[in-house]
């Protein structure tokens, strides 16, 4: 089976978030499920340097041309558009903030490209199937459906259902789709143009990355505004947990870590603990150690945390955080750094060496999501022992065994579920927490329950390659 995936990144060539993470991983454990997968990605100039050789094998707009080649372990097809890539800042907004004023045209020309490749109309032997992840790609299903001629089946996976890629209907004329195509039974959404919103109307499949996700967003509270459609189309709708590639995040071999380790050498975590004290300024003690890597937003729920900072310090624990994000919660994590000194440490950015290293020695993740599709923080807190303490939303409750008595009892508990998200209710996770990590026994359960779960991409893979079978066949 060929398989085009759309997608506007993939690790490691060009990273925002867990998109990347899951479109470089994906394609390698399809191989082995006997699923080729080229991945088409935006002409960036990270992504055309590391391109390097490449033979142009279509021209599908003026000042475009498809190039096809390998980077990053990845075959594949990269849309070279200078006017509409080859610019400096983040893949979807501008250095001074904002999204880039022409992400459709620029999303567009994407899903295009990919429609175009996935029938056979540039260099490369026809696909059987396409795969589009996200808005940005989410049009491709729309091109596929109004094409002549054979036709290809599309999977569309969700992987945040809060991004639409919504604009105003004056981008319609220039998206190259006929009339029809703006009805509500296509890409018209309340006026606008629904980028995602087409992708979930047109697509064979809609899949999202974690059962319980598939769930939610097919209620008014989880589904954005498109819950109604998710309903609609419930008997094409799946939820596949994501996984995480193993040759990166394994902390046998984690070049990143000062010290290296596995479940039956956990001790060997305190080397990497006493880092994690230096790069934050905290005290060492034997304390519990709580980490956070992530962006700092209302949606992962650091709010929340920024309130229960005072109670996990009177609660004995130490907090190292990593993050950027909104600048009144930048603000607010600063300040409880100077009022705790020692005690809780703070560095705004991000820096993947760093993160690797937290893992890798604090004693608890911490992930308070208000909603979180899959979330690929807890699955790297269990694979290196780094309990996680999570909301029981979404990815999060299908991925995390919380510590109930029956789950310490049996020795399947892999971390802390709480429910709602609310101070309170995160601030009694943390006293839980901390009094569990007193228990060295029943902790390193815990760490060891985690380490043994299978994270790989075998499995998922597994089911990914059964639903596109599913859709090829009818």
């Amino acid at each position: 089976m060929r398989v085009i995936a759309v997608a506007s990144e993939a690790y490691p060539l060009v990273k925002t978030g867990g998109l990347a993470d899951v479109t470089g991983a994906l394609p390698a454990a399809l191989a082995a499920e006997g699923i080729a997968v080229t991945t088409l990605l935006p002409g960036y100039p990270a992504i055309l340097a590391a391109l390097g050789d490449a033979r142009a094998i279509a021209t599908p707009g003026p000042g475009q041309r498809i190039l096809a080649g390998r980077a990053g372990g990845l075959d594949l097809a990269v849309l070279d558009a200078p006017p509409l890539f080859d610019r400096p800042g983040n893949p979807y907004t501008a250095p001074g903030g904002g999204d880039w004023p022409d992400n459709a045209a620029r999303f567009a020309a994407l899903a295009r490209a990919g429609a175009m490749l996935a029938r056979g109309e540039a260099g490369l032997a026809r696909f059987d199937l396409l795969h589009a992840h996200d808005w940005q790609a989410a049009l491709a299903p729309a091109y596929l459906a109004f094409a002549s001629g054979r036709r290809v089946p599309s999977v569309l996976t969700v992987h945040n259902m809060a991004f639409q890629g919504q604009f105003p209907p004056e981008t319609f004329p220039s998206l190259g789709l006929p009339p029809e195509a703006f009805t509500v039974e296509g890409i018209e959404y309340y006026g606008n143009v629904g980028f995602l919103k087409a992708g979930m109307h047109f697509a064979d499949r809609i899949t999202t990355v974690s059962p319980t996700y598939a769930t939610e967003i097919a209620t008014p509270e989880g589904g954005m505004g498109l819950d109604g459609l998710i309903r609609a189309r419930a008997g094409r709708v799946a939820g596949i947990v994501n996984g995480i590639d193993e040759t990166v995040w394994s902390p046998t071999t984690d070049a990143a870590l000062p010290a290296r380790y596995d479940a039956a050498t956990l001790d060997l975590r305190a080397a990497n603990r006493a880092a994690i004290e230096v790069a934050f300024g905290l005290t060492a003690d034997a304390s519990p150690l709580f980490a956070v890597v992530t962006r700092l937003t209302w949606q992962k729920g650091m709010d929340v945390l920024a309130e229960a900072v005072p109670a996990l310090v009177a609660a004995g624990g130490r907090l190292a955080l990593l993050g950027s994000g909104d600048a009144a919660l930048e603000g607010a994590f600063l300040a409880a750094a100077q009022a705790h000194p020692g005690r809780v440490g703070v560095r705004i950015g991000f820096d993947e060496t760093l993160s690797h290293i937290m893992f890798g020695g604090a004693d608890a993740i911490l992930v308070p999501s208000r909603f979180e599709p899959c979330g690929l923080t807890q699955l790297y807190g269990l694979r290196y022992g780094c309990v996680p303490v999570v909301a029981r939303v979404g990815g999060l409750a299908d991925t995390v065994i919380d510590a109930n008595a029956a789950a310490l009892e049996a020795g399947v508990a892999t971390g802390l579920a709480f429910a709602p998200v609310t101070t309170p209710a995160l601030t009694a996770a943390i006293m839980r927490a901390a009094a569990l990590h007193g228990d060295a026994v029943a902790w390193a359960g815990m760490q060891r329950a985690g380490m043994r779960a299978d994270l790989s991409w075998r499995r998922r893979a597994g089911a990914y390659a059964a639903l596109f079978r599913g859709v090829i066949d009818g």
